[in-house]
């Protein structure tokens, strides 16, 4: 049955990651076998990117750049409260009319939203394109904002409030450490905003950043031409909007003591963005796969070094570990998140950060990382909503695509050297610290 969601994106899956900006590099020769990624820029600079599919569901993405980080303190929890109201009563449809029509069809219709881009995403058969793409075009450009079903949507944000973990909370803190605002901005509506956040700000928010030079439509297994014309027909204003830059601090903390036994610890130091250095953005998602990503097969040990040097220390006690590499558009964070008992996460973060700051890497290391990055790419994007998701990073934020086989071949160009390069550089890189739970050990991060 078709259904309605919303979704919270987060930046805590350990093994899971976006390519976004390799379209910035020349394009690479294909490799043979590999779909067919196509692109165009419309006269109005909507970006436009499509690839094709043998599976027998079509995916197509209205994606803007309009991510939390173009909120500012006055509206923080905006896009929060977009996701919530996705769905709701719009110029053109109702909320019965768009659930309805939606279920009839068998279709999905989701909204998903992280710092730098908000996603509507239609999936649907073939045959029933037609239908699905006009209650899409609807939910994402036809918003009215109605004060009575938006009250209703205050509810749903405290739920979402009251389901975070603590791992994702965790790094929600480390992003407001390491950059204060912009990217620093949560993708979570703060509490005292429930409720504060009125139509006129919304409306406010869509129309200064869901202009054409911040959008992209992309699309799997659908016609390119036929997704052209839909996008070229879609009334979104043109413009380019704000850019909302996001230095990043270093030496920064956030602790949010809860008690219980647990400690979730994220730390991390500046990455790299993919439209500013995207060979070297590259080169740190092959040190974070070196560096361990937690275990690479069911029930296995950490092979990362930094796994590695974690069991080292708590030996058989529990803890989750996962380096991470957050990489946005202008700048990135490098490090990595570990929960652990609370009277054991001290010991546990000083082998990490050792570890960390050591810059050590063998030739082994290097290579068994790249090879499980290149795996875990292609695993990522031979499922359908994983590669829509990859071509719609892609479009919003660099405004041109690589296919799959293209990106394979900028992975497999990075060398040892470029991965001991980051590698210096995280380890004299100024640490931000971000810690929920029971931080009794958990040392402050003028003490790493």
């Amino acid at each position: 049955m078709g259904k309605m969601i919303r979704k919270n994106a987060n930046s805590c899956n350990f093994c899971s990651f976006q390519i976004r900006g390799f379209a910035a590099q020349a394009a690479s020769k294909p490799l043979r076998g590999s779909s067919d990624v196509h692109s165009t820029v419309l006269p109005n600079k909507l970006v436009v990117a499509s690839a094709e599919s043998t599976t027998p569901i079509s995916r197509v993405s209205i994606l803007f750049n309009a991510g939390s980080r173009n909120e500012n303190y006055d509206n923080l929890g905006t896009t929060h409260v977009l996701r919530a109201a996705a769905g709701l009563t719009t110029k053109g449809s109702t909320t019965f009319a768009i659930t309805r029509n939606i279920q009839q069809i068998g279709g999905n219709l989701s909204v998903t939203s992280d710092r730098e881009v908000i996603a509507y995403t239609l999936e649907v058969t073939p045959n029933h394109l037609d239908t699905g793409l006009k209650f899409l075009q609807d939910v994402a450009t036809g918003q009215v904002f109605k004060p009575w079903e938006l009250d209703e949507t205050a509810t749903r944000l405290r739920e979402d409030l009251a389901r975070i973990p603590g791992q994702v909370r965790a790094m929600d803190l480390l992003h407001r450490a390491a950059f204060r605002s912009a990217l620093g901005n949560s993708i979570f509506c703060p509490k005292h905003q429930i409720g504060r956040i009125s139509p006129g700000t919304l409306q406010h928010y869509v129309a200064s950043n869901f202009t054409t030079n911040r959008t992209a439509v992309v699309g799997v297994g659908i016609d390119h031409n036929t997704l052209c014309g839909y996008a070229q027909n879609l009334p979104i204003d043109s413009g380019a909007g704000k850019e909302n830059s996001s230095p990043f601090v270093g030496g920064t903390e956030a602790r949010l003591d809860r008690g219980g036994q647990w400690a979730h610890v994220a730390i991390a130091t500046q990455g790299e963005g993919w439209n500013t250095n995207p060979k070297e953005a590259l080169a740190y998602h092959v040190l974070q796969y070196a560096a361990g990503v937690g275990p690479w097969t069911k029930r296995g040990n950490n092979n990362g070094i930094i796994g590695k040097a974690i069991t080292g220390t708590l030996g058989e006690k529990p803890f989750g570990f996962g380096a991470f590499n957050a990489t946005y558009s202008d700048t990135g964070l490098f490090g990595f998140i570990l929960s652990a008992e609370a009277r054991d996460a001290g010991k546990a973060i000083e082998a990490a950060v050792k570890t960390l700051r050591s810059g050590s890497l063998t030739s082994d290391d290097i290579a068994r990382g790249k090879a499980q990055f290149r795996n875990d790419f292609l695993y990522w994007v031979e499922n359908g909503e994983n590669l829509a998701v990859d071509l719609g990073a892609q479009a919003a934020l660099c405004r041109s695509v690589l296919s799959p086989a293209q990106i394979v071949a900028e992975i497999d160009a990075i060398s040892a050297s470029d991965v001991n390069a980051v590698a210096k550089k995280v380890a004299s890189g100024k640490l931000s610290l971000a810690a929920v739970g029971n931080l009794a050990t958990v040392p402050h991060v003028d003490q790493l």
